[in-house]
């Protein structure tokens, strides 16, 4: 199978990348700005192609059986500061993924959905550009799909945790600053008020859920997440010493929505590991 992985190189990319190369009957192709993306990150048997999404049909020559739509703007507060990066890597470059699969017939497109929308109920959607953006995103995906016949399945993420996951930085994890941190023996630092609720979910369990929403899934509404949550101060305390408080951001939305029915109907997905078991073992590499 001829696969394009756009983000290839980013966090849960790479690890997307890693996993599809193993099939030696796939061909995988990646297309990355390096926004965000590393060249550490770089999958033996990969190919790598430097380009934005906006211009995907220069860069794309041989039409791909699936794509893996995962390169967009990813950081809820930095998109204040940062909504033009927000409207160009997230509505210009999808709106441009999506003609290219409506003018080359691709036989499915994947798209990484933002749980932000399903939050607050339902209000998490408008609380900041980047939410916004991936919310309107969702819906011209399936727009294409009713219009053009565009096949697609929207996954959502919810918090991902795992190798890889960005430590320093405006587009750092919380997970990733918690463990930067508690390393170096200084303060955690919480955004207030500290009880805002959050569901992780390791980076494994997310690329399985996501080729398996490549394989059998259809539509959208494909949450990958846990039904265990907890707020943000409860995983500082995990992490153990002092935590300071920060002022609150904007966009920093309070509650967590997740619905696995059609995840686990359709995909048979569940979580097979807990942030709680990633922050011990974290802990005894450092005690």
């Amino acid at each position: 199978m001829h696969i394009l992985v756009t983000g290839g190189a980013g966090f849960i990319g790479s690890h997307l990348c890693e996993v599809l190369v193993r099939n030696s009957e796939n061909t995988v192709i990646s297309l990355d700005n390096y926004s965000t993306g590393k060249e550490e990150n770089h999958i033996e048997g990969v190919t790598y192609i430097t380009g934005h999404t906006k211009d995907i049909e220069k860069h794309i020559t041989h039409v791909p059986d699936i794509i893996y739509h995962l390169g967009e703007y990813a950081r809820t507060s930095e998109s204040f500061n940062e909504p033009d990066k927000a409207w160009e890597y997230n509505t210009q470059g999808t709106f441009n993924v999506l003609e290219f699969c409506r003018k080359n017939k691709v036989k499915k497109i994947v798209y990484a959905g933002s749980s932000t929308k399903l939050a607050d109920g339902g209000d998490g959607r408008n609380q900041s550009p980047y939410a916004w953006t991936k919310a309107t995103n969702t819906e011209l995906v399936q727009r294409y799909g009713e219009w053009f016949g565009v096949p697609y399945a929207i996954v959502y993420f919810y918090n991902v945790f795992g190798g890889r996951e960005m430590e320093e930085g405006p587009y750092a994890t919380l997970i990733g600053i918690f463990k930067r941190l508690r390393r170096a023996g200084e303060p955690l630092t919480v955004v207030s008020p500290g009880t805002q609720i959050r569901s992780f979910t390791h980076v494994d369990d997310i690329v399985r859920g996501i080729i398996l929403a490549g394989e059998k899934g259809s539509g959208d509404g494909y949450c990958l997440g846990p039904r265990e949550s907890f707020t943000v101060n409860d995983i500082a305390k995990m992490y153990g010493g002092e935590i300071t408080m920060l002022p609150e951001k904007p966009g920093d939305r309070k509650t967590v929505a997740i619905d696995l029915k059609k995840t686990e109907h359709d995909l048979g997905w569940k979580v097979e590991n807990s942030v709680k078991d990633y922050i011990a073992e974290f802990l005894n590499t450092i005690d």
